[in-house]
């Protein structure tokens, strides 16, 4: 059993809600708006409870990134 629990450490880590919104200082309401309008990171649902992979946040932060200092992306 200790070979399968070993194997564990490759998977990456998850996020719950509270962790991002935590992390990313916004209420928990604010990933759950994001999520409704196709906006924020992608998700995996995992017993009813969404879970964030954090390359996924990783993915999702870079996009957000300004193209010129002050000058958003387009259409966000």
């Amino acid at each position: 059993m200790a070979t399968s629990i070993a194997a564990l450490g490759d998977l990456e880590p998850l996020l719950t809600i509270e962790d991002l919104a935590s992390y990313l200082d916004v209420p928990v309401a604010t990933i759950r708006d994001w999520r409704t309008d196709g906006k924020g990171p992608r998700a995996v649902r995992i017993g009813g409870r969404l879970r964030f992979c954090v390359s996924d946040v990783r993915e999702w932060i870079t996009s957000q990134r300004e193209t010129t200092p002050g000058h958003p992306q387009h259409g966000r």
